[in-house]
């Protein structure tokens, strides 16, 4: 599978490849691969460049001459793979293992010699969820109560934690965002090597991946953002002399390079080189050869910059210690003076002392780290779980963030941590008079990621749809508006409802009142609204989403947390009020216990047994039910038997991955959101649903959301009405970096809401304006095209008027029926779920 067909690179280009690297100008990926064919004193100077590169690096981050290492114990969980890859003596089959998992107490049996030895780190390797392939795997998860290979992990890192004090590094393979977020809080760190981009590698036969499903370049990719979407310290890497090309070798660096800009998380790239092994199917390829190594950990230093952490296994290397570090390396990974390298067990560590001294002779000190890197122990939220903290903090050294080498492991509980109540809790109420304090949060330059990268995701729309020439189109999606409105949202009429979208003059008026005809055959003329009161328990969160000026951090001045007693209070105070619902949402807080959202609801339920209880929306249900490591199913069904009554369907945005990546960073995907809905209607809990569109999304990606949501309609029938959310611009971080458009234009206010009502007719008869971003008169004209309820009165709303939403944050029951009445309408008081109140 060597690719040999790749014209060698001139000498002039290596030189000028060369000149570009030396005066700090970026490369592009034909200069990249140039300088990998460096040798002789070619090679010398792009390795002074990448040496510099490194050094400048290490001067930023206060530890000049500084090369690190962690001092670990290799956890084999399971040699068992569903995987096939060609080079791999780590995996293996059932009849010659002992068992087809270590057990538990085996487990803790090599974590405690660790931690008798000084070791800081519980490296946990592990094929791919071998229960999938291999009956001898499931039958044994099976036998001990284990749903998966990752649950028996949890539960084992819970259980190092608990009883030695390791820390855990997890490599178990391919992770889903949802098994991230379930794995985030028992290790500070994880890890996953990229090896290489070369589809062809995974797709053709005799390729090194060949039959191997994890091993596609497009599935790691995922993995790598999706780890940087949770928040992970994550290590990844790239293996060379596996058959990949040049070309491809760069391709995987530029890879890396963009998700560590994106997020921030990659705390280590490893640049290894392929040995090959007696036993395995590439026994009879050549390994890399090391000066070929050598340039490749150059180009990746001189692409990934001063700040990225590189290494290369000084097992792998043929005591070739000086070489790897004049190639600009500052860390030497993982080595441990207990266990064996089970991947390459035929290649033993080095002595401490001697890579010490080899260290040492090149001009460095060796210094020992933990397994997450001090840029991350020094942060701490949103990268280390609150559970994790006590762990790490008493082995790391506070100022510097590297191990303590003194320090030894000692095992401490995994628990939540104490709550501390308290900050801005006035901000419901002083919002709309002094404001917030500063315009963005704290961390506005580094939570969200490098803004450059995300508005290269952003894709820009050729036209709007019905604009210009498609006429047609339009005259047709209004006769079949008419006709047959939920025609529209079918494959066969794209076209036409995509030109609806573009409406405007003469026909987005004759499209409103079409829609407003649909409205009063469905739902007759009455205007509904419940009364209802918005609490906000929280708004510290760390996930970064991008349009969000709602969110916290916990030092902020503007930052709170509700007590119990506090949020119960204030429900009281809304039934006295005579509100029937109350609306809870909060930010994604790490120190909210996983009790916490149950406590919510039964102190409200307690304080107010007949209040209708619609809380937590599906980011927080998810992550609350991957925090306390249960399914989905199971969480829901908690909250159920306290007394959680419906659930907001927000946290939807745009249902479309391309959208919800630039737009929130961290956030649940769309299959995660259709999961958490798709649930809870079917345990009997309904939802409202959403979209929050004018931000960076465009007519074809509305279209589509209202597919998913009919779909979900279709098989649960659980959703109560949809409700339109314009993008409140003024302090959205996405607006403020110049990447999101000023919210939508007033003829996508009328469009949207008058497309809901058609597109939706016969799934979901409820549609609902928002009077907090629309404002009375917007409101009264989205009543005249197509809705037909406004919601609540609120009486607190924080969420957009932190964002910058100038409408006020209550509405009494007289000023709504006022709206009603400006449109011409009757009014009608309703429950949540849209039954009569009597009143």
């Amino acid at each position: 599978m060597v690719d040999r067909s790749e014209p060698v690179p001139t000498e002039a280009s290596v030189r000028r490849a060369l000149g570009r690297a030396a005066t700090g100008r970026a490369l592009d990926a034909d200069e990249a691969a140039a300088l990998l064919t460096a040798r002789g004193p070619a090679l010398d100077e792009l390795l002074r460049v990448a040496g510099d590169i490194r050094d400048a690096g290490l001067r930023e981050a206060g530890r000049p001459g500084v090369v690190t290492f962690s001092k670990k114990v290799f956890v084999p969980l399971t040699r068992l793979c569903r995987d096939r890859c060609h080079y791999c003596t780590f995996a293996t089959v059932p009849h010659r293992l002992p068992a087809a998992y270590l057990e538990r107490d085996e487990v803790l049996a090599i974590a405690r010699e660790g931690a008798a030895q000084g070791c800081k780190e519980a490296l946990f390797t592990l094929g791919d969820r071998p229960e999938e392939r291999w009956p001898a795997a499931r039958r044994w998860l099976d036998e001990r109560g284990y749903d998966s290979t990752l649950d028996y992990l949890r539960a084992c890192a819970v259980a190092v934690l608990e009883e030695t004090g390791l820390l855990p590094h997890l490599n178990p393979g391919v992770l889903s965002w949802s098994e991230l977020q379930r794995l985030k809080p028992v290790a500070p760190s994880m890890g996953m090597m990229l090896e290489t981009t070369a589809t062809r590698l995974w797709s053709e036969p005799g390729g090194p991946h060949f039959g191997s499903p994890d091993k596609e370049p497009a599935v790691r990719l995922r993995v790598l953002d999706d780890a940087g979407r949770v928040g992970v310290p994550f290590t990844t890497g790239i293996l060379i002399g596996i058959g990949e090309n040049r070309a491809e070798r760069v391709d995987a660096l530029f890879a890396i390079r963009r998700a560590m800009r994106e997020y921030g998380h990659l705390q280590e790239v490893i640049v290894q080189n392929f040995r090959a092994k007696p036993d395995t199917a590439m026994r009879g390829m050549p390994d890399a050869e090391l000066h070929d190594l050598a340039a490749t950990v150059a180009v990746a230093r001189v692409l990934l910059g001063p700040r990225a952490r590189i290494q290369a296994p000084p097992n792998l290397i043929a005591g070739e210690y000086d070489l790897l570090l004049r190639a600009g390396i500052d860390d030497w990974g993982g080595v441990s003076p207990v266990t064996p390298d089970h991947v390459n067990p035929e290649r033993p560590w080095p002595q401490l002392d001697e890579l010490a001294r080899r260290t040492a002779k090149a001009g460095f000190t060796l210094r020992e780290r933990l397994t997450v890197y001090p840029e991350y122990v020094r942060a701490g939220a949103p990268w280390l779980d609150p559970r994790l903290l006590p762990h790490v903090t008493a082995l790391a050294d506070p100022a510097t963030g590297l191990a303590v080498e003194a320090a030894r492991p000692v095992g401490r509980p995994w628990q939540e941590p104490e709550e501390v109540f308290g900050g801005r809790t006035d901000l419901h109420a002083t919002i709309d008079v002094t404001g917030r304090t500063e315009d963005r949060r704290g961390d506005f330059d580094s939570v969200y990621g490098d803004w450059s990268e995300v508005a290269n995701k952003v894709t820009r729309p050729v036209g709007v749809p019905g604009s210009g020439g498609a006429d047609a189109d339009l005259r047709a999606g209004l006769r079949l508006a008419a006709d047959d409105p939920a025609a529209l949202l079918t494959p066969a009429h794209e076209a036409t409802a995509l030109a609806l979208f573009g409406a405007d003059g003469a026909a987005l008026d004759a499209l409103c009142r079409i829609a407003d005809d649909v409205r009063r055959d469905a739902v007759g003329d009455d205007v509904t609204y419940v009364v209802n009161r918005n609490i906000n328990f929280t708004n510290v969160c760390y996930v970064g989403c991008r349009f969000c000026a709602f969110a916290q951090r916990e030092s902020d001045a503007d930052a709170f947390r509700l007590s119990l007693e506090q949020v119960a209070d204030r429900a009281e105070e809304a039934w006295t009020a005579g509100a029937t619902e109350v609306c809870l949402q909060g930010g994604i807080d790490p120190k909210m216990p996983v009790t916490g959202y149950a406590d919510i609801v039964r102190a409200i339920k307690a304080r107010v047994p007949g209040m209708h209880v619609h809380a937590f929306s599906p980011m927080e249900i998810v992550t609350a039910a991957a925090k306390a490591g249960v399914p989905v199913r199971e969480w829901l069904g908690m909250l159920r038997e306290a007394g959680l009554d419906t659930i907001p369907g927000t946290a939807a945005e745009i249902l479309d991955d391309d959208v919800r990546w630039v737009l929130t960073k961290g956030k649940l995907p769309a299959a995660a959101w259709v999961d958490v809905v798709s649930t809870a209607h079917e345990l009997g809990i309904r939802s409202s649903s959403t979209m929050m569109y004018g931000h960076v999304d465009q007519p074809g990606q509305w279209l589509a959301h209202f597919r998913v949501l009919a779909g979900v309609q279709d098989r649960t029938g659980g959703f109560t009405e949809f409700v339109a959310l314009p993008f409140v611009h003024t302090n959205a971080p996405i607006y403020l970096a110049g990447i999101a458009r000023p919210g939508p234009t007033w003829r996508e206010n009328r469009v949207v809401h008058a497309m809901a009502r058609l597109l939706l007719h016969g799934r979901i008869d409820n549609i609902q304006c928002s009077w907090v971003k629309l404002g009375d008169a917007g409101t009264v004209e989205m009543l005249r095209g197509g809705c037909n309820d406004l919601g609540g009165t609120l009486m607190e709303e924080t969420i957009s008027r932190m964002a910058g939403s100038g409408n006020g944050s209550a509405r009494t029951e007289e000023q709504l029926r006022a709206i009603a009445s400006a449109a011409g309408r009757p009014f009608r008081k309703r429950t949540t779920a849209y039954g009569h109140t009597g009143a």
